[in-house]
């Protein structure tokens, strides 16, 4: 986790909202307060300042149409960069709509999912397909890409009343990976969201506007990270508590928990420490070439510093417990390579026999999808039987193995498959159907059957891709086979439909991680153009320890982008 940064201002106390005013005495309510409008306000104690409130132009003789539950609030310079708004009810999707067509705004931030824990937090005020109309407001849906923390929705908006005025692109950037308690677990998902919203907000585009389902409390959140981080260029300083306490003048509550205002500061010690590491395609080239040209070293001297800026990635070993246990401990290759207890694969428990939901296995997640990938080791001659537990539960159609069962005269990893026929473990039935080599890669049909007592038997059919290119020391001799390696893991998805991916080597943390990393990374080139090798290996680094484990395979997660590039360049229209 990253380690936690004090507060600059002398004297703060660590909750620091305490200490904070809540804003009250700034202003007065009577707008929100009237009887016709209390109906529009979701939570009757979070409430818009009469003096920043947005005013919506009356609709003939309707007396309270002027109101919304929205409130003007400045960036780091900048007035009224942003509307922070509660989240659209049922009777007031019309005017949440009018707002963003009067204000002239371009990018709707969402940082709510529509339902948490069973409760409303936010109207779904945006059709699913096709056009709905919203009071005098058309909206028609353009585009929609789903991603693993947020979701980009572009719609078509059209003023019916201003017939001639031309319809208008909005985009609505849908930050969905805020748990429902607390603060997300890392920043580095809300930067890269950030980024995104400032990537596609228009230079002359009205106010951006925010919400979450009050529109204060991650809401605030979102617009102090921005601001601040403006502030950072500007000043190469940051001052949090300042900034709270001026945008609760504009809006009562801005930020509402200590652990969004710690989250704030761990997002601000993120950026600071890391930066922005995001190259655009076409840049790749050049950045690995010049350094080649000029000093064949640089290269590896500005990779080398970013590897070992991945080293600060602290393993949190208080995390581990259910590995640490004597009885699961046994179960590990490599004893410093375990599952973190929040995303380990977790069994089913044998009746009667403790630690039967262990195994060595976290989730991962996938560009679009979370817990897409299973990172897990080679099987061990005990644990042969929890692998193929664990590969049927959670209804896994792809292994890939990234490791020989013997290399250099050691296991690294067991048979846990048959070389002909078939072979039972527990309750699980292994047929090999067929096994056909195809340049570097083995690819093998298995007819997994599982038979509990005298229930009907099930079966389903399971396909392990094995990579024979990568030596135990060392990387593959070239990128391509890496590739083709994951092309064929991804058709082999999409028929089968995305159920995990089982990936492993021996341990299940070098040749695995850096095969989950690529995976991720050149989803995202080809989808958006951009890379980002070092915070894909740390995000991965967070989730599993030792991912991505030597420079070297670092360096050839960037020489695999390269050779990606060169041979899709000819026809793929990067930008």
């Amino acid at each position: 986790m990253v380690p936690f940064l004090t507060p600059p201002c002398p004297g703060l106390p660590s909750s620091a909202p305490v200490s904070l005013t809540p804003g009250y005495v700034q202003g007065t309510f009577e707008m929100a307060n009237k009887e016709e409008n209390r109906e529009k306000n979701r939570y009757p104690n979070i409430l818009p300042y009469d003096h920043s409130r947005v005013i919506l132009t009356q609709i003939d003789g309707v007396s309270p149409s002027d109101y919304i539950n929205a409130s003007y609030i400045d960036g780091y310079k900048e007035k009224n960069k942003f509307i922070a708004a509660q989240g659209p009810k049922q009777e007031t999707v019309n005017d949440f709509w009018r707002m963003i067509w009067e204000q002239k705004s371009a990018v709707i931030v969402m940082l709510t999912n529509l339902k948490e824990r069973k409760e409303e937090k936010c109207y779904q005020y945006w059709p699913d397909q096709g056009c709905w109309t919203y009071g005098n407001i058309r909206v028609s849906v353009e585009d929609c890409i789903v991603l693993v923390d947020y979701t980009i929705r572009k719609f078509c908006v059209q003023s019916l009343h201003d017939g001639c005025k031309a319809p208008r692109l909005v985009t609505q950037l849908h930050f969905t990976s805020w748990p429902d308690f607390g603060v997300p677990f890392t920043p580095i998902g809300m930067l890269k969201f950030l980024k995104k919203v400032k990537t596609l907000n228009p230079a002359h585009a009205g106010p951006i506007v925010v919400h979450c389902s009050a529109g204060v409390g991650r809401t605030g959140t979102f617009i102090v990270i921005d601001a601040i981080i403006d502030m950072m260029h500007a000043e190469q300083k940051v001052d949090v508590f300042e900034f709270v306490s001026r945008i609760r003048n504009q809006r009562p509550q801005m930020v509402q928990t200590d652990m969004q205002y710690s989250f704030i500061y761990q997002a601000l010690l993120e950026y600071y420490l890391y930066g922005d590491t995001e190259l655009d395609v076409s840049s790749l080239e050049k950045h690995l070439q010049t350094s080649h040209n000029a000093a064949p070293n640089l290269v590896k001297i500005g990779l080398e510093e970013e590897f070992k800026k991945l080293t600060n990635v602290r393993i949190m070993k208080e995390n581990m417990r259910t590995g640490n246990l004597p009885a699961n401990m046994k179960k590990a290759r490599v004893i410093q390579i375990i599952p973190y207890d929040f995303n380990r694969v977790i069994l089913s428990m044998k009746r009667g026999q403790e630690y039967t939901d262990y195994i060595n296995a976290s989730f991962i997640d996938g560009y679009r999808q979370k817990d897409y990938f299973i990172a897990t080791q080679g099987p061990l001659p005990h644990t042969v039987e929890d692998f193929w537990r664990m590969v049927w539960e959670w209804k896994c159609h792809t292994i890939v193995m990234l490791t020989e069962v013997q290399e250099r005269e050691q296991e690294k990893c067991c048979q846990y498959w048959p070389s002909e026929g078939s072979v039972t473990h527990g309750e699980i039935t292994v047929e090999i159907k067929n096994d056909s080599l195809l340049d570097a890669i083995s690819v093998r049909d298995f007819v997994v059957t599982y038979s509990q007592g005298n229930q009907e038997k099930q079966s389903r059919l399971v396909r392990q891709f094995h990579f024979h290119g990568w030596p135990e020391i060392g990387i593959p001799a070239e990128g391509k086979g890496m590739i083709d390696l994951i092309a064929a893991v991804q058709k082999q998805q999409q028929q089968t439909g995305n159920h995990p991916i089982t990936v492993h080597c021996s341990a299940g943390a070098g040749r695995t991680g850096t095969f989950i990393a690529l995976s991720n990374i050149l989803e995202r080139v080809k989808a958006e153009g951009l890379l980002d090798v070092f915070q894909a290996v740390k995000s991965l680094r967070l989730q599993r320890p030792h991912m991505v484990q030597t420079l070297e395979q670092y360096e050839f997660c960037y020489r695999v982008v390269q050779d990606f590039i060169d041979i899709f360049s000819d026809y793929a229209n990067f930008k």
